[in-house]
């Protein structure tokens, strides 16, 4: 698996720095995402419609508010990347309530929102990836449930990629804001994509 991501970089993205370069938007969505959480935990609303205001989703279920950042993030542009993106972020909002059961969506901590970013940007690669090369997958392999599996190898990958190269940046808690995540992301995908291709 780790070959084939590898592959994915270097053939169907174009080497390591084009990768970096269409991923663009990743980075940008995540640094709004940052914001935006940041906003509710400061009681600002955000969003082009103001669509997460911490006063009038006071009280909504977890799934109500993941939707209202959804919206206020990565509003509907009918494309492909921006649905892909759109469930990115989801997902990294239900795997933070996961590991924090207890948080506020609306008043998360820097650590929190921090993981939140990390995990839309593995979901984020992870979809992407999904869209150009599942179907191929699907169809090579022996069985559904192959198929399916070799896809969770490639998330997990992904996924502790990305971890890891978060981890390698030092970030100073007390100057983040959207245009520094934005920057610590896109220099994240440097660091994973370089991994990824590694393994050719």
């Amino acid at each position: 698996m780790r070959k084939g991501v590898g592959h994915y970089v270097h053939k169907g993205l174009g080497g390591s720095g084009t990768a970096v370069r269409r991923l663009g938007g990743t980075a940008r969505t995540a640094g709004t995402l940052f914001g935006a959480l940041s906003a509710a935990a400061a009681g600002q609303a955000s969003g082009p419609g103001n669509e997460l205001n911490p006063t009038v989703l006071a009280g909504r279920s977890a799934d109500e508010i993941m939707s209202a950042v959804v919206e206020a993030v990565r509003p509907v542009d009918g494309t492909q990347d921006g649905e892909a993106s759109r469930a990115a972020i989801g997902k990294a909002l239900s795997e933070l309530l996961t590991q924090f059961p207890d948080a506020d969506l609306l008043n998360l901590s820097e650590t929190q929102r921090v993981l939140a970013v990390e995990r839309f940007i593995a979901w984020d690669v992870f979809n992407r990836f999904e869209l150009d090369l599942g179907k191929t997958i699907q169809e090579k392999a022996p069985s559904v449930a192959s198929a399916l599996s070799r896809l969770k190898e490639v998330r997990d990958f992904i996924t502790q990629t990305v971890a890891a190269s978060f981890r390698k940046l030092s970030t100073d808690a007390t100057a983040l804001g959207s245009n520094k995540v934005a920057a610590i992301v896109r220099d994240a995908l440097g660091l994973a994509i370089g991994v990824f291709e590694g393994y050719l």
